[in-house]
């Protein structure tokens, strides 16, 4: 009798779940933003795959764009001024760059807040005091830290040059109430739509050292492989590590193979 009930309630709770799920379900809120939204673009890298390298010229000139634009709003706490020869800066570029940062200190004889000249060793300074000075400047909204920005979101770097590059009007079709408000701009690439960030880049903003026609395509293109320099300033080391390992396990393999069948050679009549 037991398993009989058992068995008419486990019979229950299936049909119970089969016809939940062919239930038509009413229309989620948040359909239309997923309706909109649209995956970030397609974009090609030196750094990309196994074998990437990256390309310094282009980092170089997407470090530039960070300084000259992006900084204005956003910090890369951890990423130290001094790593920037690692792109191909000099040492004394580095220090005259450094300089142009001002980062917060005391001051040695009274001890109240002071500003000082950035070193070298110093991390790329936030632009703003705090917090509450960073939200009450951008419309509420906390300009986020770029340092790790590649890996934080998916797709990062397609990611980073899809937004920069996908300000336009709303469409027409777009509901009422996802339409950008007051200080909001619309960007099918942000995950609601809208974003309070207004357009950051226009074609010639940069005047590049190298002579490059600083359009927003390239110039999204350059600080998004800036940005997967400064999330992962030692992939190369990583993947030359990498391929040195997967040789070396080939090379492994193979002595291995040629050692058991010489040592079992003559014992396999036996």
């Amino acid at each position: 009798m037991v398993r009989l009930i058992g068995a008419l309630a486990g019979i229950v709770f299936v049909v119970a779940l089969v016809i939940a799920a062919l239930m038509p379900r009413e229309a989620s809120p948040e359909d239309a933003t997923h309706l909109f939204h649209k995956h970030p673009k397609e974009l090609h890298l030196a750094s990309d795959g196994p074998f990437g390298k990256f390309d310094r010229q282009q980092l170089q000139r997407g470090f530039q764009v960070y300084k000259e634009v992006c900084s204005a709003c956003h910090s890369m706490e951890l990423v130290a001024i001094r790593s920037l020869q690692d792109i191909g800066f000099s040492e004394p570029e580095v220090k005259a760059l450094a300089k142009t940062f001002t980062v917060p200190s005391l001051d040695p004889n009274t001890g109240e807040a002071a500003t000082r000249p950035g070193l070298p060793s110093d991390r790329f300074p936030s632009p703003y005091a705090n917090e509450i000075a960073a939200r009450a400047a951008n419309n509420n909204a906390l300009p986020p830290d770029l340092s790790l920005m590649t890996k934080a979101r998916h797709d990062g770097p397609a990611y980073v040059y899809s937004l920069l590059t996908g300000y336009q009007n709303p469409p027409a079709n777009l509901p009422e109430d996802k339409r950008p408000g007051t200080g909001l701009h619309y960007n099918p690439y942000f995950p609601n739509l809208n974003l309070a960030m207004a357009p950051p880049l226009s074609d010639g903003q940069v005047t590049y050292a190298d002579g490059t026609e600083a359009s927003v395509d390239q110039m999204a293109k350059d600080v998004a492989a800036f940005l997967v320099w400064t999330a992962e300033p030692k992939m190369e080391n990583r993947h030359r590590t990498g391929i040195a390992v997967v040789i070396f396990l080939i090379i492994a393999t193979a002595l291995a193979y040629l050692s058991y069948q010489n040592i079992w050679r003559g014992r396999k009549g036996h």
